[in-house]
């Protein structure tokens, strides 16, 4: 393959990774929070509570995966996590700045995973609703992503994606650019995708709800796995009551104020768990 379609994102790593984690934990949440105005900030909090929430769930995976969140403002950044730190680890000051080309805006000597970039790059770019995206490589969500049929609606909560979630074929490592084009054609309009023989990914407005809705998936995952393997005979809904219920947690899935979205709740969770995640 031609070398110019793989990513200029190069080596250094352990070393790279140990500054970072330096940083989180010493003077940086300070500079950073003078160098960066206030809506970035609160984005930088928000995705460092999502990766906490992602972990003390239970769906990390190492350093493998990746949630990303766009950079408020005029120019196409977004934030996603230094390659080689836990996401028990993260911290608003250690995310890394890039723009759609993969170059990295902030900090100096930040790293990114080439692959966490091919992916997170090609939804922020071609989705501007989109202001979060994650990516899990959970044992549910991978072998649900390994089934001919994919997820099935079950019960309730898988009820919520049924005509709503896109498929990807599996093409190897996503480390190639080209590879961008073909996994937006299959994204299309929807906020829930599962890579085949890969994982998870679900994407929307703010990172709450992108976090509620793999949340939702994953466990509708876990809950199609334990299902079939009781071996019992399943009982099936009907289109139109499968289609119906979706589309009440269609409307359901906006926060107003007589729904609210729950994450002050999460976030006072964490921050009585670890408060780290702000610094």
């Amino acid at each position: 393959m031609d070398a110019r379609a793989r990513l200029p994102l190069q080596a250094r790593r352990g070393s790279a990774t140990a500054k970072a984690l330096k940083r989180s934990k010493m003077s940086a949440p300070k500079r950073a929070r003078r160098a960066i105005g206030a809506a970035e900030r609160q984005a930088r909090v928000d995705l460092a509570a999502c990766y906490r929430l992602i972990a003390h769930y239970e769906m990390d995976d190492l350093f493998a995966t990746h949630i990303s969140a766009r950079v408020p403002g005029a120019e196409e950044h977004f934030l996603i996590n230094h390659l080689g730190m836990l996401f028990s680890q993260v911290t608003a000051s250690s995310l890394v700045k890039v723009d759609l080309d993969g170059n990295v805006i902030a900090p100096k000597g930040g790293l990114i995973n080439p692959a966490g970039f091919v992916i997170h790059s090609a939804v922020h770019a071609a989705r501007p609703d989109v202001k979060c995206v994650i990516h899990t490589h959970t044992v549910a969500g991978m072998a649900v992503s390994s089934l001919k049929e994919g997820l099935l609606p079950l019960n309730q909560k898988a009820t919520r994606f049924h005509n709503r979630t896109a498929y990807h074929d599996f093409e190897g490592k996503a480390q190639d650019l080209d590879e961008r084009a073909r996994l937006v054609r299959d994204l299309g309009r929807h906020n829930a995708m599962i890579l085949r023989n890969h994982g998870l990914l679900t994407c929307g407005p703010t990172v709450v709800q992108a976090f509620k809705k793999m949340f939702a998936l994953e466990k509708s995952c876990k809950t199609q796995l334990a299902a079939l393997a009781t071996g019992r005979p399943l009982n099936m809904l009907s289109d139109n009551l499968i289609e119906y219920t979706a589309g009440q947690f269609d409307r359901d899935d906006v926060p107003s104020d007589t729904r609210p979205s729950g994450w002050e709740s999460l976030l006072a969770m964490l921050d009585k768990i670890d408060p780290s995640y702000r610094d």
